[in-house]
């Protein structure tokens, strides 16, 4: 309905950040700068869920979330992505239990199994799961803790 605030700018005390000009706002870009590792969830092709513990990069440029690893081309979540192209992306944290304070970043879309892809130090694979966001929520993030957004982006 145009001109209906979103779910994230109705919750009290909850306030949505201005874009930075592309796929992500400021206080999720820092929110996954801060953090290290996150969740991939894929769907093999016979229809079984998998959710992986992965790290992670943003490139908030291309306005894309990059997974990569040692081995990752001989992983299953790699050859779910190949296979389907599905994938929801979870980061989130307790910053604090008093008072209780959760942070969330979660995106759902499409992903691209690369292969022959330049790693990033010695240790990578020249594999990378390139996710594009289609749905991006997020709350408890900013300097305030009140910063939340839920947006369709594609």
């Amino acid at each position: 309905m145009p001109g209906r605030p979103s779910r994230a700018e109705r919750l009290p005390g909850h306030r949505q950040t201005g874009l930075t000009g592309g796929m992500f706002t400021e206080a999720e870009l820092e929110y996954l700068r801060s953090q290290r590792l996150g969740r991939l969830a894929t769907e093999a092709p016979d229809g079984t869920l998998q959710n992986s513990p992965v790290g992670f990069d943003v490139d908030a440029e291309a306005g894309v979330i990059l997974i990569r690893g040692r081995d990752l081309g001989n992983t299953r979540k790699f050859h779910n992505i190949a296979a389907n192209g599905k994938a929801a992306f979870v980061v989130d944290d307790i910053a604090s239990v008093n008072p209780w304070v959760v942070r969330c970043f979660e995106v759902r879309g499409t992903a691209e199994a690369l292969t022959g892809q330049q790693p990033p130090n010695s240790y990578m694979s020249p594999e990378v799961i390139r996710i594009h966001p289609r749905r991006i929520i997020s709350w408890g993030l900013g300097p305030d803790g009140k910063a939340a957004s839920r947006r369709t982006v594609g």
